[in-house]
């Protein structure tokens, strides 16, 4: 696999090309990929507690290990360079920098991160950082976690640290990674950590989550330089009704309300909407819970709209009569909790689209990654999006010749990519897309059986081996354009 940047190639001014200077990434975590939980005063997260406690995760499986990405990561870095990525998106392990969550940060961990940032910046590749993705000290969720105001607040310490530690190299920031599965998975249907089922809970942590944006981006902007580019990734939901009645279409209003517009609302308009306020008064007392100066402080203005998106969300309403059964809450793709995680939906059902599926039994359908940015260019004109996340989980195998054939990943990836192109094309200001992800690891309460990388990794000897995917990636990147489109 050779080696190259966007932009290295000329122009290609066909139907199928993106624009110049389109930025061209992968995306990983640090617990799925790091491992070494136990190195440089690291303590236990939220995860580590989770992962360890029978029953949470498929096998039992842990990120002790993950992809040995801490001791590795130089190999990785080189990994990076031979599919020409143009940048490449990681996040900060919390208890690896700040291991209570308060207090100064420990010097090995941030030492880590220097050495990774100046790695990828060795090759060429552009850092782009994440704050948090769920690995949230546990010291910190024994105080309360995200349902605590005190949360938030601690969030904002632990940005202006880590950004006074690498702002002069990374241009890129990025607050929180899919608060929505923060919230509403970890503290409404418990399948992610810390496995709480509260919806109340969830509603408050939401709201803390927000605030702790708003809070980050401004100790950001006091610290970062004035050309850093500061965001936030949404995993946003695009929500459809499963028939044209009024019955479904007020079911996918109200998903819409505690599944995407609880972040944009305060995050992008300021203020939470009126009728999510109003399907949720029984669950949390708004007027308590947000303080005054929050809603301006949640609306600090970022410079991008990260946009993670893999599946459509189909909804109709509950028949008259049924009872409500929290089991279908799992059509949404989210996992199987004790309780549907959209607070205060629970007589709202979910389905699953016909047609080709991955291996996480999520329904492909690329037309709602531009359905969904077109709304947000809408909504939201002249805010600049990046795709931060897209892929697909297949059943890869790794072949007695040492390769790993995966056409249903380049296809899935050929139509998303093709899905950004349309957008594009309509007028969304789409400035990249980050795949995910660069190599297989640990998937969250899905433990090693699910694997979503360009890279196949044997866990036992910890090999890399780069999958028919990851050359077809390369070649996107060296052209700038999709090979082979249909017409």
């Amino acid at each position: 696999m050779t080696s190259a940047r966007t932009g290295s190639a000329p122009v290609d001014a066909s139907p199928s090309a993106f624009p110049p200077g389109f930025l061209w990434g992968a995306a990983t975590a640090a617990y799925q990929i790091e491992g070494a939980v136990d190195v440089g005063g690291r303590t236990p997260s939220i995860w580590d507690t989770f992962s360890r406690t029978p029953g949470r995760t498929a096998g039992g499986d842990t990120g002790d290990r993950a992809t040995e990405h801490y001791r590795r990561y130089r190999q990785d870095v080189r990994l990076m360079s031979e599919l020409g990525l143009g940048a490449y998106r990681f996040s900060v392990s919390w208890p690896r920098v700040q291991p209570t969550g308060r207090g100064p940060a420990v010097e090995p961990g941030l030492d880590f991160y220097r050495r990774l940032v100046d790695e990828l910046l060795e090759h060429g590749i552009q850092p782009a950082l994440t704050l948090y993705h769920w690995d949230l000290p546990q010291d910190l969720e024994d105080l309360g976690g995200w349902p605590a105001r005190s949360t938030a607040e601690r969030f904002a310490d632990y940005a202006a640290l880590v950004a006074d530690a690498l702002g002069d190299r990374v241009g890129i920031w990025t607050t929180l990674n899919e608060p929505w599965c923060s919230a509403f998975l970890g503290y409404g249907s418990g399948v992610h950590a810390p496995g709480r089922t509260d919806w109340t809970a969830a509603l408050r942590a939401a709201h803390h989550l927000n605030l702790g944006h708003g809070l980050a981006v401004e100790a950001l902007r006091t610290v970062l330089p004035r050309d850093a580019r500061i965001a936030v990734s949404l995993n946003l939901h695009e929500v459809r009704p499963l028939t044209a009645s009024a019955a479904d279409r007020e079911a996918a209003r109200r998903i819409d309300a505690v599944g995407n517009r609880v972040f944009t609302g305060p995050m992008l308009n300021g203020a939470y909407p009126d009728d999510l306020l109003a399907d949720t008064e029984h669950l949390v007392d708004w007027q308590a819970l947000v303080h005054d100066g929050d809603p301006a402080t949640i609306a600090r203005p970022v410079d991008l709209l990260g946009v993670n998106y893999y599946t459509p969300t189909v909804v109709s309403a509950l028949p008259h009569g049924q009872d409500p059964d929290p089991a279908t809450a799992g059509e949404a793709g989210h996992g199987d909790g004790a309780q549907s995680p959209f607070a205060g939906c629970a007589d709202v059902l979910f389905h699953r689209a016909p047609g080709p599926r991955t291996v996480m039994g999520w329904p492909i359908d690329p037309s709602g990654l531009t359905d969904l940015l077109l709304r947000l260019h809408r909504e939201h004109p002249g805010l600049p999006l990046m795709v931060t996340e897209n892929g697909a989980a297949f059943d890869d195998r790794l072949t007695p010749e040492g390769t790993v054939h995966d056409p249903q990943r380049i296809d899935y990836l050929r139509g998303h990519l093709d899905a950004v192109r349309r957008a594009i094309a309509a007028g969304a200001d789409v400035r990249g897309y980050f795949l995910w992800s660069l190599m297989d690891n640990f998937e969250w309460a899905w433990g090693y059986g699910k694997r979503f990388g360009l890279y196949h990794v044997d866990y036992a000897t910890q090999t890399r081996t780069a999958k028919d995917s990851a050359r077809w990636y390369a070649e996107v990147i060296r052209r700038n354009t999709l090979p082979d489109l249909p017409g």
